[in-house]
């Protein structure tokens, strides 16, 4: 068994042989230029350990894990052309660098590279893994568009954002999870307990980021916290205590959102802690966690085969940064 981070390394090696052809012209330098700014590889790393549960990582499962992170990719450059963000993982977004026409068919470049990829895994499993990645893939979209739609919305409801943020965030990391799970031969069984381990994760991480984008050290965290509060982005937080606050504080908390003052996000943070969603949001995130931690213990493994996966969760869980 390896751990992430021995995975992890060991598919960046993997990941930088000629993924894009670089030679081609300027949309091909584009992907590249994407792709070389890293990233935690998680997707694409927790597909590996999904099949090392069960087997040893088959060459299918590599193919998989090459498409996983492409796609994902993909998802990044457009969301950032929708978001019109400058900057990506601290370097200029592609847009910014290449323009938004060549961004937008890199990133397309990179879902058809994708799908070159999965092409190659055995005709055994292909089906399966393609129904699983188009369905996830659609699911992903599904979720950015809501993403987007609750922007300019007044008010959204705690079961909508969790739809949205099932459906963005956690369904990719449970597929990917799936994935691995049936190149490594894993019962139907075991995979829906990778999947359900998968999704709960995912939304366990979601509320941990909300959390420290309001709450983290800056020092640890890496910026100044109050990112999403100066957007005025729909999170958890902000969900929570529009529902729980007094009608005052409500009031105040509605009003700080159509306003750009100096003291904004001290103001909306005081009205958080006031109403008691940093506490809140560490149970919910404990909750989710839990039922990660339950469906994993589910899958009829060895315990000892399950470690690598029980330290990312609580790495990605007890992160503060």
């Amino acid at each position: 068994m390896h751990s992430f981070k021995e995975l992890s390394l060991l598919f960046t090696e993997r990941f930088k042989e000629n993924i894009i052809p670089t030679q081609e012209g300027q949309l091909y330098r584009a992907g590249d230029y994407f792709l070389q700014l890293g990233g935690k590889r998680v997707r694409p790393v927790i597909c590996l350990m999904g099949n090392e549960l069960f087997d040893d990582i088959t060459a299918d499962t590599w193919e998989a894990a090459i498409a996983i992170e492409l796609f994902h990719n993909f998802t990044l450059i457009h969301d950032d052309i929708m978001d019109k963000a400058s900057l990506r993982r601290g370097q200029l977004s592609l847009h910014e660098k290449f323009g938004s026409s060549t961004a937008l068919l890199a990133g397309d470049i990179l879902l058809v590279i994708a799908y070159d990829h999965l092409n190659r895994i055995n005709t055994t499993h292909l089906k399966k893994i393609i129904q699983l990645f188009n369905r996830t893939a659609k699911q992903v979209c599904d979720g950015q568009q809501l993403d987007m739609e609750f922007e300019s919305r007044d008010n959204v409801g705690m079961e909508e954002y969790l739809n949205m943020i099932e459906m963005k965030t956690s369904v990719l990391l449970a597929s990917s999870l799936q994935m691995g799970s049936i190149l490594g031969g894993a019962s139907v069984g075991n995979q829906q307990h990778l999947y359900q381990f998968g999704k709960n994760l995912g939304i366990a991480f979601q509320v941990q980021d909300d959390y420290l984008d309001a709450f983290g050290n800056p020092e640890k965290f890496g910026k100044e916290p109050g990112g999403d509060i100066k957007a005025n982005k729909k999170t958890f937080l902000l969900i929570r205590a529009l529902a729980t606050a007094s009608s005052s504080q409500a009031k105040a908390l509605r009003k700080l959102m159509t306003e750009n003052s100096a003291t904004k996000v001290k103001d909306v943070l005081s009205i958080f802690r006031a109403s008691k969603v940093d506490e809140w949001a560490e149970e919910l995130k404990e909750q989710y966690y839990q039922e990660a931690m339950k469906h994993l213990e589910a899958v009829a493994v060895m315990s000892k085969r399950k470690q690598p996966l029980k330290e990312l969760a609580e790495f990605l869980i007890q992160r503060d940064h």
